[in-house]
């Protein structure tokens, strides 16, 4: 069983302030005529505005628009109560991102008898707790076709795949309409003479191997018959902070400045929770005018530390500057910044040299942010994060509910999450 909330963060804002409902909505990230929509309103998608609209353009086929910034903190909240509702009817479910999850239902079978029943009283449990929310259900053999059947009916549907029905419902599909079909793979598929789903379905797996190029295909094969290949998340091989620039940032360099030692800071908090240090950094910037700068570091040791990765990071922009004789990579036209982390270490294999004094920092670390957990994050902070701290506003990160896992005891882990930014 599969379960996506309908417009789920413009829902969410909806649900908090009542005026808001029936009403056009857009969330944006910050106060701008010219930001991005990143969810629009069940209510502003019929006037046909979309995700990644600049409100402008939104304001030009929907004027009545209302654009409300971002409260990631009570979206995370929503998230743990869906997720805490979905337990009490399954005890394998996987949260796939903030507004999507996943319920292994195989061992229930003889528990349940309908599971249509059981998803109808899931949606009126999360109505009773928050009565705005709606959300569309799917049912099938596996996570794949679970996933698609919630595409197949919104809002507030339910649809349930079976082997009777499946190619009925393809039917219905373009190539590209299937989760993880882009353009690129619908042309691969064309060449080879498949152009329907249903004819992707029927289609061995030895041809559809040749179609994405070795093992994808069978994975593929597998989906649309039934297989499970999607249920299991894996560690994280990456972790990353993006922001697109506001244009009071922009003009200056001190505000950037802070914005890279957000994103460091954040990564540092997912590190020290998930219990790993990194061996890898990468940094890019962007620019309004599509150039741009990216950067890979190695390093020698690994680390957690954000002050650190900030100076790795700044160490590699200087010489840069300094070969192309240039005074700063923050202008005026900096449109997007992002820092990566990669290739992971255990805290529990860190080797530490007899005169390393790293030790006590690591341990430190992990007990700011055992406070932060237990007195709410803005308790304690490190020096660096004092400067302009509206700069470290939090942010939504679809896939950061993996460090927000319920643990056994029905309590949350990263607490701190769930908290709204005081400043």
């Amino acid at each position: 069983m599969y379960l996506d909330m309908n417009s789920f963060f413009a829902g969410c804002e909806q649900q908090r302030n009542p005026e808001l409902r029936g009403k056009p909505v857009g969330v944006v990230t910050y106060d701008s005529p010219f930001a991005a929509v990143i969810a629009p309103s069940i209510e502003a998608k019929k006037f046909g505005v979309k995700t990644g609209m600049r409100l402008n353009e939104c304001r030009e086929l929907c004027p009545q628009i209302i654009p409300i910034t971002t409260h990631p903190a009570w979206y995370r909240q929503v998230h743990a109560d869906i997720m805490a509702i979905l337990h009490n009817y399954c005890d394998d479910v996987v949260a796939k991102s903030i507004d999507e999850a996943a319920m292994n239902f195989t061992s229930y079978r003889l528990v349940y008898k309908d599971f249509a029943e059981i998803a109808r009283k899931i949606k009126a449990d999360i109505r009773c707790k928050h009565d705005y929310l709606t959300c569309s259900i799917g049912i099938a053999p596996n996570t794949f076709l679970a996933k698609l059947g919630t595409e197949l009916q919104k809002p507030d549907g339910l649809i349930q795949i079976t082997p009777e029905n499946i190619d009925m419902y393809l039917a219905r599909l373009q190539l590209t309409d299937l989760p993880g079909i882009a353009s690129k793979n619908e042309r691969r598929l064309r060449l080879t003479g498949i152009q329907t789903p249903v004819q992707m379905r029927h289609t061995s797996a030895a041809l559809l191997r040749k179609v994405f190029g070795g093992v994808a295909g069978d994975y593929w094969h597998s989906r649309l018959n039934f297989g499970e290949v999607d249920l299991r998340q894996g560690e994280n091989r990456t972790m990353s902070a993006t922001r697109t620039v506001s244009r009071a940032q922009r003009e200056s360099p001190q505000l950037l400045e802070s914005l890279l030692i957000s994103l460091c800071t954040r990564l540092e908090q997912r590190m020290v929770k998930q219990g790993v240090f990194c061996k890898e950094i990468t940094f890019y910037i962007r620019y309004k005018d599509n150039t741009g700068w990216d950067t890979k570091i190695r390093l020698a040791d690994p680390l957690q530390d954000a002050t650190e990765m900030r100076h790795y990071i700044e160490e590699r922009m200087n010489e840069f500057l300094n070969s192309h004789n240039l005074p700063t990579m923050f202008t005026d036209k900096t449109q997007s910044i992002g820092v990566g982390i990669q290739q992971f270490v255990s805290d529990k294999v860190m080797q530490y040299s007899l005169f390393d004094n790293r030790m006590q920092k690591d341990k430190l670390r992990k007990v700011m942010y055992g406070i932060k957990d237990k007195y709410g994050k803005n308790i304690v902070r490190k020096g660096s994060e004092l400067f302009a701290p509206n700069e470290m506003k939090d942010a939504i990160g679809f896939g950061s509910v993996r460090d927000m896992v319920m643990l056994d005891d029905g309590e949350i882990r990263n607490k701190y999450l769930l908290e709204e930014d005081e400043y």
